[in-house]
C-alpha cells in the first residue's frame, strides 16, 4: 500500500466511528464543561498537557517511512468505532478562495472542537466533501504531527494543544495558495491605517501587513489603533492577525474570522483592544491562570508563558465586514534584538527579501518554550512552510517588484544598545513601535542612509524620541563595527544555504 493511500484509509476509518455531526457552538461549550474552568467573566479557560507547539514532532510526508506507514495503520485501527466530533468550518470569505475544512478529535476533547469552531467560518450549507481534513486523537500514546500535503490531511497526535489545530489548516493552506494560484501564504497580520498624509495633507489608506513570530509583536501592533487622530479622519481597520494569502497583484486575502492571540503580560494602557477582547464573556481562554472567584491574572505565568485566547474579531473595535485587503502598501518585518538594529528601518525590495529568508527573531514559548529568548531565524518568520524555502524568498522579490508602490520597513521591537553580560540596553516599547509605525504611513519621517548597512534609518519622526535609540550614545567607533560586522555575517552564512536564492537576495546584506 502507498503511503497516500495510508493517510485516505486512516482518515476514512475516522468516519466509521460514533460521531456527533457539527454540534453548535453552545452545545460544544457544554460537552466540555468538565474540563472549564469559568472566569469572571463568564467565559471558558482550559488547561492542557501540551501547551505549545510541537514543531520537533512534526514530519511533512512525501515519502513514508515503514514507521509511518505503522503509526497510521494503528491510528486507523483505533478510531473504528470510537466516538469522535466533526465539525466543518471554512477558510476565507472571498469568493474563489473558499475552502472547507473538517476537524474529527475524539469526544473527549470536545474542548478543543469548541475552540477551533471558534476560529473559522460556519459554512453557508452543508460540506458535502472538504478540502482539508485534520484528524486529531490528544490521547495518543506518542506525540507525533504527521502531515500529507499532496492529500491534505493531518493527524495531531498526542498534542491536546488548540494551536496545533489551527497551524495544520493555515499550514495546508498556505500550501495551497502557493501551489494552485502561484501566490505566497504568509505568517503575517493585516490591517488598513487610514492617515493624514505628510506631503498633500489629504487622507490616504495604507494596506499593511506585519511579519513576525509569536511574541515579537505581531498581533499587538495588528491589533492596535496607533492612537491615530480622530478627529482628523484617521482610523484604522484590523484585518487578520496571523495567516494572509499573497496574490500577485498585491493584494491580501485573509484566513480566518477570529483570532487566537497571547495573553502574556496583557494589560488594557499598551494592549486596550487585545484586553478588551480576552476579557469579554465571549472569548475562550487556554492555560492562563485562575484563580478563587474565576479571578483572570494575565501576569502569572506558572502555568505557562504561553497563555492564549480566541477573541472575537468584531468584538475588538477598529473592525468591519471584510478580512482582506484590497491592496498592499507597507510590509513591516518584526524583528526583537538587543543591540545595534534600529527601532526602524526603510528597505529596498532586495533587501525586504533578504529580511524575509533571514526572519530574525527570537525564540518563544509558543514553539519551543525550553529555548526561550534564544536568538532564532526562520523563513518569512513562519514555521509552516512546506517546499523550498528558496522558492518562498525568490516569489516574494518577484511579487515586490510587480508591486513597487509597496514600502518595506524593519521594526525592531526588542531592546537598543545592550552590553552582553553587563546590561540590556534600552527598552523599545508598544508606544514606540506603534507612533513609528503611524509616521512611516503618514510620510512624516525624515530618513537617512546608514553608511554600514545600506538601508535608510529614520533621522527625524513624529513624537518619539529617537535620541534613545542612537548608537553613538552606547557604543564607541570599535565597538559598533565588531558589532555590526559580526552581525553581517551571520546573516551572510544563513543566506548561503540557500542554493537556489536569487543573487540579488543575498547581496543585499
Amino acid at each position: 500500500m502507498c503511503m497516500d493511500d495510508r493517510f485516505l484509509t486512516a482518515a476514512e476509518s475516522a468516519y466509521r466511528g460514533r460521531i456527533a455531526w457539527n454540534p453548535s457552538i453552545e452545545k460544544l461549550r457544554e460537552m466540555a464543561r468538565p474540563d472549564e474552568q469559568t472566569t469572571e467573566y463568564g467565559s471558558a479557560n482550559y488547561i492542557t498537557s501540551i501547551r505549545s507547539r510541537s514543531a520537533k514532532f512534526t514530519d511533512i510526508v512525501f515519502t513514508a517511512s515503514p514507521q509511518q506507514e505503522k503509526t497510521l495503520a494503528d491510528v486507523g485501527a483505533y478510531l473504528e468505532g470510537k466516538e469522535l466530533i466533526a465539525i466543518d468550518r471554512t477558510m476565507c470569505m472571498r469568493n474563489g478562495y473558499q475552502t472547507p475544512i473538517r476537524l474529527f478529535v475524539t469526544k473527549k476533547f470536545a474542548r478543543l472542537a469548541y475552540m477551533w469552531g471558534r476560529m473559522l467560518f460556519v459554512p453557508a450549507q452543508a460540506v458535502e466533501q472538504p478540502e482539508f481534513t485534520i484528524v486529531d486523537v490528544p490521547e495518543w500514546p506518542e506525540r507525533k504531527i504527521l502531515v500529507d500535503p499532496k492529500n491534505f490531511i493531518t493527524f495531531i497526535l498526542g498534542s491536546d494543544y488548540c494551536g496545533e489545530i489551527k497551524k495544520a489548516g493555515l499550514r495546508m493552506m498556505m500550501y495551497a495558495h502557493k501551489t494552485k494560484r502561484h501566490g505566497l501564504g504568509l505568517h503575517a497580520g493585516s490591517k488598513i491605517l487610514r492617515v493624514q498624509d505628510a506631503g498633500s495633507g489629504k487622507l490616504v489608506e495604507k494596506g499593511v501587513l506585519l511579519f513576525g513570530l509569536s511574541a515579537t509583536g505581531k498581533t499587538t501592533l495588528t491589533c492596535h489603533h496607533h492612537w491615530l487622530d480622530a478627529s482628523a479622519g484617521e482610523l484604522v481597520r484590523i484585518r487578520q492577525d496571523d495567516v494572509v494569502l499573497l496574490n500577485r497583484d498585491g493584494s491580501a486575502i485573509g484566513t480566518e474570522d477570529n483570532f487566537y492571540i497571547k495573553t502574556d503580560g496583557l494589560e488594557p494602557d499598551s494592549q486596550p483592544l487585545l484586553y478588551k477582547g480576552a476579557t469579554s464573556p465571549n472569548a475562550i481562554l487556554e492555560n492562563v491562570k485562575v484563580g478563587a472567584g474565576g479571578k483572570v491574572d494575565f501576569f502569572d505565568s506558572s502555568i505557562t508563558s504561553n497563555g492564549r485566547g480566541i477573541v472575537i474579531r468584531k468584538e475588538l473595535g477598529f473592525t468591519d465586514a471584510s478580512i482582506d485587503l484590497e491592496r498592499v502598501d507597507m510590509m513591516v518585518f518584526i524583528t526583537r534584538r538587543k543591540t545595534i538594529v534600529p527601532p526602524i528601518a526603510r528597505l529596498t525590495p532586495e533587501q525586504a527579501a533578504a529580511f524575509f529568508m533571514l526572519g530574525e527573531s527570537v525564540e518563544s514559548s509558543a514553539g519551543d518554550p525550553t529555548q526561550a529568548g534564544k536568538p532564532l531565524r526562520v523563513v518569512g518568520t513562519n514555521p509552516f512552510i512546506i517546499g523550498p524555502l528558496e522558492e518562498e524568498g525568490n516569489r516574494f522579490l518577484e511579487i515586490l517588484r510587480a508591486n513597487p508602490h509597496i514600502e518595506c520597513y524593519l521594526l525592531d521591537t526588542g531592546r537598543f544598545g545592550a552590553h552582553a553580560g553587563v546590561d540590556d540596553g534600552v527598552k523599545i516599547t508598544v508606544y514606540d513601535s506603534a507612533r513609528l509605525l503611524a509616521d512611516a504611513a503618514r510620510g512624516v519621517i525624515k530618513w537617512k542612509l546608514d553608511p554600514y548597512w545600506g538601508y535608510e534609518v529614520a533621522a527625524e519622526v513624529g513624537d518619539v524620541d529617537m535620541k534613545h535609540f542612537d548608537p553613538r550614545q552606547y557604543y564607541n567607533e570599535g565597538e559598533y563595527r565588531r558589532l555590526t560586522e559580526e552581525l553581517k555575517e551571520e546573516r551572510r552564512t544563513w543566506l548561503r544555504q540557500f542554493k537556489g536564492l536569487d543573487k540579488r537576495i543575498a547581496a543585499a546584506v
